[in-house]
This record gives C-alpha cells, structure tokens and sequence, in this order.
C-alpha cells in the first residue's frame, strides 16, 4: 500500500509541474516581466560581447577598390 501511495504522489508531482519544480522567474507578472527582459537582453548582446572579444568589431580598413593614396 505504501508504494502505491508513493507512486500516487511522484506521479501527481511529475505530472503537475511543467519544467523544473522549483520555477525559474517569479509568479509577479510586473516582476516575471523585468526577469525577461533582463534575460532577454543578456542573451542579446551575447554576440556583441563576442564580436568585441575577438575584434571583430573593429572597422574594416580594406576598400573595395585600389587607392594610390593620393590626395587630390
């Protein structure tokens, strides 16, 4: 009886939640708002944090065209 009892409740608890059980963001719809939008932008300006790690955002020197560098 005690290991249907036990079953009962693992099943009702793994079949009541729908990721985690302890929830990531906050039950505050204003305050689960600011957690993803935080979040959001974290992983936003993820590639432009990677970008400045290997200069890749730097500017290009290079033209489309050859110059004899001559000022006109």
């Amino acid at each position: 009886m005690r290991k249907w009892i036990m079953g009962f409740v693992a099943a009702a608890m793994l079949t009541s939640s729908t990721g985690c059980l302890v929830p990531i963001y906050s039950a505050d719809p204003a305050r689960r708002a600011q957690q993803l939008i935080y979040t959001s932008e974290d992983l936003r300006s993820f590639l432009d944090e990677w970008e400045r790690i290997w200069f890749l955002d730097q500017p290009s020197h290079m033209k489309p065209y050859r110059t004899s560098g001559l000022v006109l």
